[in-house]
């Protein structure tokens, strides 16, 4: 059963990308689900942070709609991926690297690997603009400059000539940010892009990004587990649990007024007030992700769950409307604010 998810644009703006009843299956006799009925939809200009504990499947979502999803080991079962109204789930090989760095970029957590350590920052970048824009020489040279430019790296024109090793973990990312707009995308994948840095180098990425956002319009999925980060930039929070999206909303009503127990669980374990005044404390969520193989019967929470029950036992939820998006959840706590939460 698929649900639409709610859009911050009217009904009729066609999405800019929009994904519905994705099912990722592992490969083999036995397959076991990986992704379960995930859908949502990323508007123009829209930043969507999806969100979750290790092994949720925020990731793996994010290769899939890349076409990245390695074929010996899993592969997409079900359901549609569907980029600025053109069906790209079973799009051929040749296609999907046109649209990778053209039409869609994807930033990772760890830069350091993704650069080439024998080639100049420049070099990398020029190779990038040759391939989706055709520039060459002078002209490529000139547009790299302009990009580093663009994600605030100073003294842009002799940084082009330096190595990854040279540069710090802050001004590696600014670099694949800079690699990742030369194809001019019209949205950008963001897998935990923050993750390797600092607290104030961290918050510096974020502003750009969200900079960049409403400065020429890009749409941003940013997949990370960093809730003062989505926070901070996010127009809407899609929550995921064991490969299924369990809580989907306004970011501002997701973090005042979470639905789902799992969403409320995340929100409580972060730092609240002065943990140094001892006015806030951590609040652990019991256990941890099941392995695909191993998901319960009925809600996959369920184990996890303060207000699990027989009927969670019995019957998975399905998504239905809250006040803010939607909510799979057969105790939802609608409209409860998280203010003076003491469990």
């Amino acid at each position: 059963m698929m649900h639409s998810i709610p859009t911050s644009v009217s009904a009729e703006v066609t999405p800019l990308l929009a994904v519905r009843g994705l099912r990722i299956e592992t490969a083999g006799r036995n397959p076991a689900a990986l992704i379960e009925d995930v859908s949502f939809d990323l508007s123009p200009g829209e930043t969507l942070a999806l969100v979750g504990e290790s092994g949720a499947g925020k990731s793996l979502s994010a290769l899939a709609l890349l076409g990245l999803l390695p074929p010996s080991a899993m592969r997409i079962a079900a359901g549609s991926i569907s980029l600025m109204g053109e069906d790209i789930t079973d799009a051929p090989a040749a296609r999907l690297r046109r649209i990778r760095g053209g039409q869609v970029a994807m930033i990772f957590q760890d830069p350091l690997s993704c650069l080439n350590p024998v080639l100049t920052v420049g070099r990398q970048i020029v190779e990038t603009l040759t391939l989706h824009k055709g520039l060459t020489g002078s002209a490529a040279r000139a547009r790299a400059i302009e990009l580093l430019d663009i994600v605030r790296i100073p003294e842009a024109a002799k940084r082009l000539d330096e190595y990854p090793h040279r540069l710090s973990g802050g001004m590696r990312q600014r670099v694949m940010i800079a690699m990742a707009l030369a194809g001019e995308p019209k949205l950008l994948l963001a897998d935990e892009p923050t993750t390797a840095l600092d607290v104030t180098i961290s918050a510096q990425i974020m502003a750009l990004l969200d900079q960049l956002r409403r400065d020429i319009g890009l749409a941003i999925l940013l997949i990370t587990h960093d809730l003062p980060a989505v926070r901070m930039i996010a127009d809407r929070v899609a929550v995921m649990y064991s490969g299924r999206i369990v809580e989907t909303g306004n970011a501002d009503a997701i973090f005042s007024q979470p639905a789902h127990p799992y969403t409320r669980g995340l929100l409580l374990a972060r730092p609240r007030g002065s943990m140094a005044s001892g006015a806030a404390r951590l609040v652990e969520i019991p256990g941890t992700v099941p392995q695909p193989s191993e998901r319960p019967s009925g809600c996959a929470f369920r184990p996890r769950c303060p207000s699990a029950d027989d009927l969670c036992a019995r019957q998975r939820p399905e998504p239905h409307a809250a006040g803010h998006g939607l909510v799979a959840c057969h105790h939802a706590q609608h409209g409860a604010s998280l203010i003076g939460e003491t469990v």
